[in-house]
């Protein structure tokens, strides 16, 4: 009796040992009774009915998938390689383990189906400079297909796009010429902005060289006015106090007489041939004759030698 009853506590212990299940924390678990689903189950301590029922663990983590690579035809009919990546996560553990089997297999094969679709409607050149819109669209085609399996596709990511060897070898080329065209048409623009710049500093020097020349003339012709109407004033001043000097000392015609002897002797004293005399000289002329006779007898009389 003592021994049934210690074999019946070894039989309740190993039966509730096999009942307690542990979910990590980045797990979901659903649980079967007889083969119908029943519930689904947090992480932590959980506790099931052994033998009746079973612990299904789903993995709620990010996923990545590797598309191996395939040949595919684009719309200009050139085969490029393509190899893709695709990233998912799990939102639905129930959709995942009763709405498809083999999940990943089933994403494989929906990515190169889809690969083959997008790439073939577009052409080579375009589908080797538009792996973002690739991206895109297989992303909202792989998404909206595993929404019913209870996953959500992240990102799509196409890790190579290879052509044949002659289309890469002629793509080289194409390349390689439009980089020696450009280098081409950005040394004429150089060249070009040189001689426009030149041009335009020569421009630029030729009319400052001008400009500064007016001020110069400019300058020069302010200073002659200046230095003319200075001397001219001052001439004018003289002449002013002369005339006033002779008027306040009221010269006798006589004095006036001399002074114009002295003028004229200052005037024909030099190479002149000529000689003008003034029209208002003329009313003192017969004062000058008469002078001039008796300047004429006083020489007469010293030449006559005096008598013994």
């Amino acid at each position: 009796m003592m021994a049934l009853l210690v074999v019946l506590l070894i039989f309740i212990f190993l039966t509730a040992l096999i009942g307690i299940k542990t979910v990590r924390p980045y797990q979901l678990a659903c649980v079967e009774r007889l083969g119908r689903y029943q519930r689904t189950v947090h992480p932590g301590l959980n506790f099931i009915i052994p033998f009746l029922e079973r612990l299904i663990k789903v993995d709620m983590r990010e996923q990545v998938v590797d598309v191996p690579p395939q040949e595919v035809i684009t719309k200009d009919n050139a085969t490029v390689t393509v190899d893709a990546v695709i990233y998912y996560e799990i939102t639905d553990p129930v959709k995942v383990l009763y709405n498809v089997a083999q999940f990943r297999l089933a994403t494989i094969k929906l990515a190169q189906t889809n690969l083959r679709n997008v790439i073939g409607d577009m052409s080579l050149d375009e589908s080797l400079t538009s792996r973002e819109k690739i991206n895109a669209r297989l992303r909202d085609v792989l998404d909206e297909a595993t929404d019913k399996w209870g996953a959500r596709v992240t990102r799509v990511e196409l890790q190579r796009i290879e052509p044949p060897s002659d289309v890469t070898e002629a793509m080289h080329r194409q390349m390689k010429a439009e980089r020696e065209r450009r280098a081409v048409v950005l040394e004429a623009e150089g060249f070009k902005t040189a001689a426009i710049l030149r041009a335009d500093g020569e421009k630029q020097s030729k009319i400052l060289q001008a400009e500064g020349q007016a001020a110069a003339i400019q300058k020069v012709a302010e200073a002659d006015q200046f230095r003319l109407l200075t001397v001219a004033e001052g001439e004018g001043q003289a002449i002013e106090r002369v005339y006033s000097a002779i008027h306040k000392g009221n010269p006798s015609k006589d004095l006036i007489t001399i002074k114009y002897l002295e003028a004229l002797a200052k005037m024909a004293d030099g190479k002149a041939t000529k000689l003008f005399v003034p029209y208002e000289a003329s009313g003192v002329m017969g004062s000058l004759g008469m002078i001039a006779d008796v300047l004429k007898e006083k020489r007469e009389e010293s030449a006559v030698p005096a008598k013994e």
